[in-house]
């Protein structure tokens, strides 16, 4: 009897003994997990169509006599009128050239409106450029994390030229380390104004998904700071340099008008990219963050984290 109650007993041992230790990898590895994304933000910015100011093609004015000229004195009504006051061939001409002129002011007016034309720009919704680079560092560069800490701090991210600071030293700071570059990607592209700020977006979510909390964050002035979960137990974290851990970096973008980043496939595409992305102007620069992860100290980020959730860095 006690033989048989033993063997039922074992197999459900062995089964809560894997259970338990499928339990205990697994919570391993999520603390790993957590310890890697903590994660810094500086930026703000917003998409808003420039102010479109209307007036009539050269300057219109009403003529003395009742009419309206063009360009001061051009052909008007009073000009006109005159030939409809010849009889035969007159009155033709005079219709005909009445009609000329009326169909071009049509169609000025259609396209000023529409914005179309080669020559007319769509001042409604313009062309504007959504861009993003990314730049993978060994995890010695810790200098460089302090630099974006410092600069989290202490910038002015509710005003244009503070944000284009914000973008100039950042690429600065990154082109000053290029022992510790590694990986590098970028994508730029071109849209309308009305869905820029839909696709700026988008990349920002997808890049701020990655973190487990954002430990460090200047966002349109509003500065917030806090201390990473994952280092408020026993202090088992300590600060690692080895040189399969990495430090990812990411330059988001909305700038007016056209920005092509360079694909990268070199070290010198890469600094070609950062010195062409941090010359943007504070008058061009419509939207800015800047992302890095580990923030905290302490934090790792792993090769295989690299590999898994950065899988279009190129290594240069």
């Amino acid at each position: 009897m006690r033989n048989h109650l033993c063997s039922k007993i074992k197999p459900f041992l062995k089964s809560l003994l894997v259970v338990g230790l499928i339990f205990t990898l697994v919570l391993g590895n999520a603390s790993d997990a957590l310890a890697a994304r903590s994660g810094g933000r500086i930026g703000g910015g917003s998409f808003r169509a420039p102010s479109r100011t209307y007036s009539r093609p050269g300057g219109g004015y009403r003529s003395p006599g009742g009419g309206y000229g063009y360009g001061g004195g051009g052909i008007g009504f009073p000009f006109l009128l005159p030939f409809f006051g010849f009889g035969g061939v007159g009155s033709l001409f005079g219709i005909l050239i009445f009609f000329a002129i009326a169909n071009f002011l049509v169609q000025s007016f259609r396209r000023l409106g529409e914005g179309g034309g080669n020559d007319v720009p769509n001042t409604i919704n313009p062309k504007v450029s959504v861009g993003r680079l990314q730049v993978g560092l060994l995890a010695s560069a810790r200098e460089l994390q302090y630099e974006l800490d410092k600069l989290a701090q202490q910038a002015n991210t509710d005003s244009p030229q503070g944000r284009a600071q914000v973008l100039q030293e950042s690429t600065l700071a990154l082109l000053r380390h290029p022992e510790y570059w590694v990986y590098g990607a970028t994508q730029s592209q071109q849209i309308a104004l009305d869905a820029a700020e839909a696709r700026f977006n988008q990349l920002s979510l997808a890049e701020r998904s990655k973190f487990a909390e954002e430990t460090l964050s200047n966002y349109q002035g509003q500065l917030r700071q806090e201390t990473a979960k994952a280092a408020e137990g026993d202090g088992a974290l300590v600060e690692s340099q080895d040189p399969g851990e990495y430090i990812i970096v990411t330059l988001l973008v909305g700038v007016q008008g056209k920005l092509e980043l360079p694909t990268i496939n070199s070290s010198d595409d890469l600094r070609q990219a950062l010195r062409q992305m941090g010359g943007v102007s504070s008058d061009r620069l419509l939207a800015i963050e800047v992302l890095w992860t580990p923030q905290a100290e302490g934090d790792t980020l792993t090769s295989d984290d690299v590999l898994a959730e950065y899988p279009d860095l190129k290594l240069v």
